[in-house]
């Protein structure tokens, strides 16, 4: 698989995230907010939780993406030093940690997100 291919996968594959999570937000959110308050069933539909929704969303995801490809490369040049020096390995966990703290600042995030509604 050439470079330009699989970047093609991997923007096709984000499209198709965010328009699930955009039609999931817009589709479900709303109802589950005029079920619980009085003022929008006498208003009408309100789309603010449905936005909140897809930002808690939008805020967990990217940081999940980003930590899976810090980790995807700093994990593979862990293993390409490794197999030098074995020596190294704890060092490399270490490395690796840091990287996938960025996926619990982004529930945190999201989390504080959710919080405010």
């Amino acid at each position: 698989m050439t470079k330009s291919m699989f970047r093609r996968k991997i923007t096709m594959s984000l499209i198709a995230t965010a328009l699930v999570l955009v039609g999931s937000g817009f589709i479900f959110a709303p109802s589950a907010y005029a079920a619980t308050t009085e003022a929008v069933a006498a208003t009408g539909l309100d789309y603010n939780l449905a936005l909140v929704a897809f930002a808690a969303a939008l805020a967990f995801s990217v940081g999940a993406i980003s930590a899976g490809m810090a980790i995807g490369r700093v994990g593979s040049a862990a293993m390409g030093a490794m197999s030098e020096r074995p020596e190294i390995g704890t060092q490399a966990l270490i490395f690796i940690a840091l990287a996938e703290g960025v996926v619990v600042f982004g529930f945190i995030t999201s989390l504080m997100i959710l919080a405010k509604v």
